[in-house]
């Protein structure tokens, strides 16, 4: 389940912004935890090193041959468990109290006796990504908080079991075959809206140029930028690209509902022609 977790939590990370870069991945925050049935940081460091490739990144073994440097955490990764059943659970309460009589019959401990037991394990991973220009130390790109959970859930009933079920399987299975479930996951989630300038939301998936968040809509802060300097805007008209305009313009930009600042000259009204005469 722990694997599961940080497969599923890595695979929501989109390193796409960064294709055809060529990237350094930065292990030095993700420490080696030895344990038995533990997922260790190899195992992450290599899920992660996929999904950079596959995104279509160019993977640098040396740091001083990279553009950009990516480094990577991970704020939590564990399991839990436990057990519920609806009926008398085991007791060696008269075993025990049996003990302390001379003389007594040996009492055996009672058996479990319940209508139904569910026994679930869990598992949660956290891993958050971000990347920063090598030689300018500048910000590039931040993949916001991953999280994700899975579980694995085994179900008695009238002691017909165990019902299999959770994440870390297909469908719901008993004997090892496969029953029909209508079981749907939502991994929908909703996130809040980005600020206009930083500081940052952690959570959410943000893109940068020249180390400023790039904000669809926003115009550039005069207390960061003057009238002279550059700023970066979406052309709404060039199907959201990006541009590079003055302080100026990308005023302008903001404020007219097409992303163009130019108004088109107005025309001259159309002349009324006469009727022709016979």
């Amino acid at each position: 389940m722990l694997s599961d977790a940080v497969d599923r939590s890595i695979s929501a990370i989109d390193f796409r912004p960064l294709a055809g870069k060529k990237v350094y991945l930065d292990t030095t925050y993700l420490a080696a935890v030895k344990g038995i049935l533990f997922v260790n940081s190899d195992y992450i460091i290599s899920s992660l090193r996929q999904q950079i490739i596959a995104a279509g990144c160019l993977l640098e073994e040396d740091r001083k041959t990279a553009e950009l440097i990516i480094e990577a955490r991970v704020g939590t990764l564990g399991a839990d468990g436990y057990q519920v059943s609806y009926g008398i659970p085991a007791s060696n309460a008269l075993s025990t109290a049996a003990s302390l009589v001379a003389e007594a019959p040996p009492v055996p401990t009672i058996p479990e006796i319940s209508f139904a037991r569910r026994e679930s394990n869990e598992a949660s991973a956290k891993i958050a990504v971000f990347a920063y220009d090598r030689e300018t130390r500048k910000a590039v790109w931040q993949s916001g908080i991953s999280r994700s959970e899975s579980d694995s859930r085994d179900t008695w009933v009238l002691g017909v079991g165990p019902f299999e079920s959770g994440t870390v399987r297909e469908s719901t299975r008993l004997a090892g075959r496969d029953l029909p479930s209508s079981h749907k996951e939502d991994h929908s989630h909703s996130s809040g809206a980005s600020p206009l300038r930083p500081p940052v939301d952690l959570n959410a998936q943000t893109r940068f140029e020249d180390g400023y968040p790039i904000v669809p809509g926003a115009p550039p802060q005069p207390d960061l930028m003057n009238e002279s300097s550059e700023a970066v805007v979406l052309d709404a008209s060039q199907g959201g690209e990006l541009k590079t305009v003055s302080f100026e313009e990308a005023a302008k930009h903001a404020d007219t509902p097409s992303g163009e600042a130019a108004k088109k000259p107005a025309g001259k009204p159309a002349e009324a022609k006469k009727p022709a005469k016979k």
